[in-house]
């Protein structure tokens, strides 16, 4: 590491001002800053100085949702070998059948490797995608802009692939991607300034441009010729019944956008982001609590027309992408409410949007989306009543 330090340090004159590629000083500071820890630092005792930098920040995101990452893997590829093994085959077409079979591994469901190989060939394409077309616009807004490449789209490339449906066209996950750096988040300003989620912004277009292609969490096609509908869907459809147990579903056995399916490793996440106190938990327990008397409402009411009258709240937790945006979604720091008591009203405004979405409208089961992206849009006008309702309670105590 000494010789790749020496090498960086001899090359740092040609980024610097006078310098022949002084354009490209974000991409040299990017690398130096990825594989190394700042050079500079305070001399003086003037400045107050955290451990917890916007990277570490970042990082530790990126450390709670590794579970979820590994049930997207397994999952995903769980559900294509059961869709092989419904339509009676044994191997799979194209490529990823080509590129399973030089790893030696087949399309067992019942095999922990086969199933996450498997699992991978979808994932890693997407993400690669990801990081590659989002990376470009981050570094072209950088060098335009003249400043550091910021580490915020570490978390947002791999949040974006894990609420996408595993049978994407590659194309749309670079439109996708690239809508929502430049609309979510570039044209506000860049990190720090964006008042939108740049992963569900993408997301949203996604699904209003293509939604032949890319439907909500109305069904899942991962193998040509075999289709399956959602939980969520099944609810909103009587002529369906529901195929899911509460703990298939709990765990993320079941079909989905690939890192949502899972409310246990969402949930083994939220622990991680509260420990460290990276995440709110005002706005995990909050929205949870929107959620539960929404859905409760429901549920006293009823309907003989519309059966997500009848779904619980414990049903609402464990389908969709409820948990996943409840905790890695809801509580973005940038988009997010930032007051403490305007965290709480941000949290049950989302919650109970999500249900209402569900419920009045089956054609769009999912409402987890749409519901923090209209959170995101009224968080500062949360915050700044609650601030001026601060401001006055001091103005009159000063009095």
């Amino acid at each position: 590491m000494k010789f790749l330090r020496n090498f960086l340090d001899n090359q740092e004159k040609h980024f610097l001002e006078g310098g022949k590629l002084k354009s490209l000083y974000p991409l040299y500071e990017l690398t130096d800053t990825f594989l190394f820890t700042s050079g500079n630092v305070t001399k003086t005792g003037s400045h107050i100085r955290d451990a917890l930098d916007l990277k570490r920040m970042m990082i530790t995101v990126v450390y709670a949702l590794i579970p979820a990452i590994a049930m997207a893997l397994y999952n995903t590829g769980l559900q294509a070998n059961l869709a092989l093994q419904k339509l009676g085959l044994t191997v799979v077409e194209g490529w990823r059948g080509s590129l399973l079979q030089l790893l030696g591994a087949g399309v067992d469901p019942t095999s922990i490797l086969d199933n996450v190989l498997h699992g991978a060939l979808y994932f890693l394409p997407i993400y690669l995608l990801t990081v590659i077309a989002g990376g470009v616009w981050e570094v072209v807004f950088a060098v335009v802009r003249k400043h550091e490449v910021n580490e915020g789209f570490l978390v947002t490339s791999i949040l974006f692939p894990l609420i996408l449906p595993p049978d994407i066209p590659w194309w749309q996950v670079i439109v996708g991607i690239s809508f929502g750096v430049i609309i979510g988040k570039e044209i506000f300003g860049g990190v720090g300034m964006n008042i939108l989620n740049p992963a569900l912004t993408g997301r949203a277009f996604l699904y209003f441009a293509y939604p032949a292609a890319i439907s909500g969490d109305t069904a899942w096609v991962a193998v040509d010729g075999f289709s399956r509908a959602t939980p969520l869907a099944e609810f909103a459809d009587p002529a369906l019944q529901v195929s899911v147990s509460v703990k298939d579903a709990f765990i993320g056995f079941i079909p989905g956008s690939m890192g949502e399916t899972s409310a246990l490793a969402c949930l083994i996440g939220a622990f991680i982001l509260i420990v460290t106190k990276i995440g709110s938990w005002r706005i995990m327990l909050s929205l949870l609590l929107g959620m539960v008397a929404t859905a409760s409402l429901f549920n006293f009411i009823g309907s003989d027309t519309n059966a997500m009258f009848q779904v619980t709240p414990l049903w609402h937790f464990v389908l969709g992408g409820f948990a996943f945006g409840a905790i890695f979604m809801a509580t973005d720091p940038v988009s997010a409410s930032m007051t403490s008591q305007g965290q709480w009203f941000y949290g049950v405004l989302i919650g109970a949007l999500t249900v209402l979405v569900r419920v009045i409208n089956p054609a769009y089961p999912e409402g987890i989306m749409l519901a923090i992206l209209f959170g995101n849009v009224f968080a500062p006008i949360i915050d700044k009543v609650f601030i001026n309702k601060n401001i006055k309670r001091r103005m009159l105590r000063n009095v």
